[in-house]
């Protein structure tokens, strides 16, 4: 989680899992919706029946908590 890795993201917007992990954060994808179902990771917001996101927002939050 150093600077190239939130470099890669946008200003603002959604990104999907597969640009949240591994690249930016090194987890399974079965852990992040552990982490997610226990607050851990933030909640994702369904864009439509089959799209699922996160705000651009709350994934650097958790990248700059997760590095303090």
């Amino acid at each position: 989680m150093d600077a190239k890795s939130r470099n890669t993201l946008p200003e603002t917007g959604f990104v999907r899992l597969s640009q949240i992990i591994p690249s930016i954060i090194p987890i399974s994808r079965s852990h992040w919706w552990a982490g997610v179902k226990a607050g851990r990771y933030p909640s994702p917001v369904k864009l439509s029946a089959r799209c699922t996101a996160w705000r651009v927002e709350d994934i650097r939050a958790l990248i700059e908590r997760l590095a303090a």
